[in-house]
């Protein structure tokens, strides 16, 4: 197998909406460059990208696919991404080793909500663009109207390097404006005739060419020189100017496709070969603290992986991005985020379900290598002796959350340990143990993501989930000051049990006073597990409790905290001053001030006009500017704090302070609301006080609870 240098590989993500054609063009990838003899079909369920049991079974891509072509001395190392913006977290890895990004758009429907929200992804890490107008073969196909809509919503940055001279079930002329020339395509597509611009074409296509030399030529000064000296560039000018607008992202160049018909894609890698930037061009990859790390033949190793799948028979298949030097197989490198020292036996290169085996690969390269014992995703692997590690992927926080159970509950181990592995698979699949309702909560970024961990559980673990809504973890406090006691005494024919605590409890905030009328013999504050502080003050004065009780009485305080009075729910932001009391120099003991304590701390707590406090998000809603009525309603309806409406381009944020309990499975909401084009981020602002009547509503419900228990 060719090994090649790291000028001659380039790195592309397909990327685009649900239904753009991004499978089917990565086959027809495939097939020009002679890598396979016949074009699978995704509704044949066999190609060579959609090859799990999940995919053929969904008809469409779920997983990012990694695969290769050869073309012109060139390698093309391809990711083929789902298009569903639930599957995130297997877009986001592609566009961190990516060195070029190619969005496919429908040519019949145009931009869609999909392409909107790759978009936002594609954004942040600020990568090469090629747009690739797809499916100009359909009969509705308007190739001018999806160009103006991607203008409107990427900006001027958008620059027309073909045009289709007809479109719908006709299409089969291509006209390039770099080369200046016609591609005429059989029926069955293939390679192209060349041929001269028609006369009734070379007015648009003189003009349009005249608009690419501009573009080419205004990120470079000599470039421009030229151009103003002699009117125009030739083709390796263009294609430097081109290529210096693509990694400035002053220029996305648009090309003409119909991948299921093969028509255009040879040019389209031409291109990429060609133009496309090679990952030795790219500016250094971020460092987890300063700098970076530039890709370099002649650099040290260094490997950063970036996917993790689990195969029944294999066992866990690394995925891996060369970011310098060069990677044999036998080399042993240590992994910078655990410490280990990691041998990489074997180096694949990977085609869907395939596997290569070659010797070595070079910088900018991607491959995989199998059995990795302490690697996850986003580790980076150096030679021994260095300290090199690559800054984290940031997948975003879930925005479904459930509970998570087996319905068998023997299983409950196998459960666990399952979703474990489908978390190193997809860190967008988060789990959490809820102590204080304990419940298991299985975080998620949607209800489509649930479903397809669902399946993985039922088919490849055989344990049967059930999914609930999670506990709303509200908290109990105090606002104001009350005393208590309460004589604990117990007689059982021998050694008793006798204790007497006065407390006195008071609402606790950062930076208060200390407390007055007091003689204050020790303080501790402790940090709850919960969140909060308890603070708690030994004033006895005269021995009339020994010292030694202190921890017990405290003991039963943080005993009573852990489950509030209220609802059961955790206490916190108390300050309890214990300030007299009595002891038996006989029937005096541990447990006798521990219950004395904890029931002293309950009587004071009914009476200090206990409150309950709830959870609340800090919510960011984004929706195209119609849709803006219909969420905001929606909003009010859930006892939310409008904070602010701000516009960004063609869309509107709404920021909100809303209850954790009024946003249950609030992203299926939005995504009804919003036919799928809104989305939104939450994360935990503070605890506030319930309102009096909800409050009033869940010491009942927690009342009946009691009694039927």
């Amino acid at each position: 197998m060719t090994v090649f240098d790291a000028k001659h590989i380039k790195n592309i993500a397909l990327l685009g909406s649900h239904g753009s054609g991004k499978t089917t063009l990565a086959e027809t990838m495939l097939f020009e460059a002679g890598l396979i003899t016949r074009r699978g079909r995704v509704e044949d369920r066999n190609t060579v990208s959609d090859h799990t049991d999940l995919e053929h079974e969904r008809g469409s891509s779920v997983f990012a696919t990694c695969l290769h072509t050869e073309w012109r001395d060139y390698k093309i190392n391809i990711i083929d991404t789902p298009g569903l913006d639930d599957l995130v977290g297997e877009t986001i890895p592609a566009l961190r080793v990516a060195d070029t990004c190619v969005l496919l758009l429908n040519g019949h429907h145009g931009v869609e909500v999909g392409t909107d929200l790759v978009w936002e992804q594609m954004q942040r890490y600020d990568r090469p663009v090629i747009i690739g107008v797809n499916q100009l073969d359909h009969p509705n196909a308007d190739f001018d109207t999806t160009v103006a809509q991607a203008r409107e919503h990427f900006g001027p940055a958008v620059t027309v390097m073909q045009y289709p001279v007809e479109q719908g079930e006709g299409f089969h002329r291509i006209i390039d404006l770099l080369k200046m020339t016609m591609y005429v395509f059989k029926d069955a597509g293939g390679k192209p005739e060349k041929q001269p611009i028609p006369e009734s074409e070379k007015a648009r296509a003189e003009a349009l060419h005249k608009e690419l030399v501009e573009k080419a030529a205004e990120n470079d000064e000599t470039l421009m020189e030229h151009y103003f000296d002699k009117g125009e560039l030739d083709e390796d000018e263009m294609r430097l100017g081109l290529k210096q607008g693509m990694m400035k992202r002053t220029c996305y160049p648009v090309f003409c496709l119909s991948a299921l018909r093969n028509m255009g894609s040879g040019r389209l890698m031409t291109f990429i070969d060609n133009v496309a930037p090679s990952a030795v061009e790219m500016p250094s990859a971020p460092l987890a603290g300063e700098g970076g790390l530039p890709c370099r033949a002649d650099g040290p190793p260094v490997l950063f992986t970036f996917k993790s799948v689990l195969e029944p028979r294999t066992g866990w298949i690394t995925f891996f991005k060369v970011m310098s030097g060069e990677v044999k197989a036998g080399t042993e490198l240590v992994n910078d985020n655990t410490g280990a020292t990691e041998r990489i036996g074997q180096l694949f290169i990977v085609d869907g379900k395939e596997r290569k085996p070659v010797d070595r690969l070079a910088a900018g390269d991607i491959g995989a290598t199998l059995k990795l014992k302490d690697t996850g995703t986003a580790h980076t692997l150096h030679a021994p002796g260095q300290a090199v590690k690559l800054a984290p992927i940031a997948f975003p926080e879930p925005r479904l959350r459930v509970t998570v159970k087996a319905r068998d509950a023997k299983l409950e181990e196998k459960l666990h340990a399952a979703l474990l592995e489908i978390h190193r698979e997809d860190p967008t699949v988060e789990l959490h143990y809820l102590r204080e309702s304990a419940q298991q909560v299985l975080g998620v970024q949607g209800e489509l993501h649930l479903n397809l961990v669902k399946w993985k559980l039922e088919h490849h673990y055989k344990v049967e989930p059930e999914f609930g809504s999670p506990k709303v973890p509200y908290r109990e406090t105090i606002r104001r000051a009350a005393e208590a006691m309460y004589r604990h005494k117990k007689q059982t024919g021998g050694a008793g049990q006798f204790a007497e605590v006065h407390l006195r409890i008071e609402p606790w905030q950062e930076g208060m006073p200390e407390p007055a009328g007091v003689s204050v013999r020790n303080k501790e504050v402790h940090p709850l597990p919960t969140g909060g502080n308890l603070v708690f003050y030994n004033c006895i004065v005269g021995g009339v409790i020994d010292t030694k009780f202190m921890p017990s009485i405290l003991k039963g305080v943080m005993e009573k905290m852990e489950k509030g009075p209220l609802t059961g729910s955790p206490a916190r932001d108390i300050r309890v001053l214990v300030t007299d009391g009595k002891m038996h120099p006989v029937d005096s003991n541990d447990i006798s001030f521990k219950i004395a304590g904890l029931q002293a701390f309950r009587e004071a707590f009914t009476q200090a006009d206990p409150l309950l406090m709830e959870p609340v998000q800090e919510l960011e809603v984004r929706m195209p500017e119609d849709l803006m009525g219909d969420v905001m309603t929606d909003l009010q309806g859930r006892r939310s704090v409008i904070l602010g409406v701000e516009a960004q381009g063609r869309f509107q944020v709404v920021k909100a302070l809303v209850p954790q309990a009024e946003l249950d499975r609030y992203s299926t909401t939005l995504r009804s609301l919003t036919q799928g084009r809104g989305t939104h981020m939450e994360r935990f602002h503070a605890y506030q006080p319930v309102p009096h009547e909800v409050q009033a509503r869940l010491i009942g419900a927690h009342r009946d609870e009691a009694v039927e228990a």
